[in-house]
């Protein structure tokens, strides 16, 4: 399944690999446009792959009512392209040359095409919605808010009198958070789950769309390239502040020198190497480990309130992937 996460009951794996197959054939289609240039930018990300993470977890959230239904299809084929919309945009802004292992559309092509391309598959996307109905547009939109204030909080930065870990939590929430919690709620609600297992499965994707990013924070310091499929430290030569390192900087007692490495741009290869050295023994790495550790628990405590099942065994499952893939 996806990014190596394996469904234990052969029936619920054999319904969501289905249920993946028409995903992917709905996104095919969904990029199509008239102009044979915009289809080709579009389908580049497409048909890089990906985890599909979020198709997948809509599709375990739909195993809750009917799963099978065309409505939680198109909700996940739309979340999906809302993703790859994002991805576009990230990649000028990040001025990223490399993406899912080819190069970036703004590399191959320049900003203008990548911008557009986004545009393109929010629009499709949006289209896609209004098959569903005004609440899932509404709901859309709101995902739209959060994703783009989460970007504008990350790039404007903390205030002066603000809590930088809190403020790096809230952008998180807001960027990977929102959506994954979207695709709980999507796929429950167009499968015909009753109400409050919509409610259990959106809070539930909030939490491990939040605990995703942060295990993305550990494996960019402590994993090696060779299980991770990362180069390390990436975050640290973009000068990107994760939670292990803002953890750190604002410890009562840190690495004095580690602090110095952190609290400047890192270009050189032997610093970003002596940094991730440091981080790998911090404190602030340990924390993070706690703080994945925390999000995972409550996870975990959310889904007792949903009925025993292989859909929930797999979402543990998820929870546990989730913190184990940053070991």
């Amino acid at each position: 399944m996806a990014g190596g996460f394996d469904i234990a009951d052969p029936q619920l794996a054999e319904s969501v690999r289905a249920g993946m197959a028409r995903v992917e054939r709905l996104l095919h289609e969904a990029v199509h446009s008239d102009l044979d240039f915009t289809t080709r930018a579009s389908l580049h990300l497409v048909e890089a792959g990906g985890k599909r993470f979020r198709p997948l977890f809509t599709l375990l959230a739909a195993e809750f009512g009917e799963s099978d239904r065309e409505a939680v299809t198109k909700s996940a084929v739309i979340l999906e392209m809302v993703h790859l919309a994002t991805l576009y945009h990230d990649d000028v802004m990040d001025e990223a040359t490399m993406r899912r292992g080819a190069s970036s559309a703004n590399a191959r092509w320049d900003n203008s095409v990548a911008i557009l391309t986004g545009d393109f598959l929010f629009a499709q996307a949006s289209q896609l919605a209004a098959d569903l109905g005004s609440d899932a547009v509404r709901r859309l939109a709101r995902t739209f808010e959060a994703l783009v204030t989460g970007q504008m909080r990350e790039t404007v930065g903390a205030g002066a009198d603000e809590d930088i870990v809190a403020h790096y939590l809230e952008v998180i929430d807001e960027k990977t958070g929102s959506l994954i919690a979207t695709c709980g709620r999507f796929g429950a609600e167009f499968s015909g789950a009753d109400g409050e297992r919509v409610e259990i499965l959106e809070n539930i994707g909030k939490i491990v769309g939040t605990a995703f990013q942060i295990s993305d924070d550990i494996i960019d310091i402590a994993s090696p390239p060779d299980e991770s499929g990362k180069t390390p430290g990436t975050d640290l030569r973009e000068g990107v502040r994760t939670l292990p390192m803002l953890y750190e900087l604002t410890a009562p007692d840190p690495d004095t020198r580690l602090r110095e490495l952190l609290s400047g741009s890192l270009t050189a290869d032997g610093d970003v190497q002596e940094a991730l050295r440091r981080l790998r023994e911090s404190s602030g790495l340990a924390r993070a480990r706690r703080t994945l550790d925390t999000y995972a628990e409550q996870a975990s405590a959310e889904l007792t309130r949903l009925p025993d099942c292989p859909a929930r065994q797999a979402l543990y499952a998820l929870v546990d992937y989730v913190v184990a893939r940053t070991r």
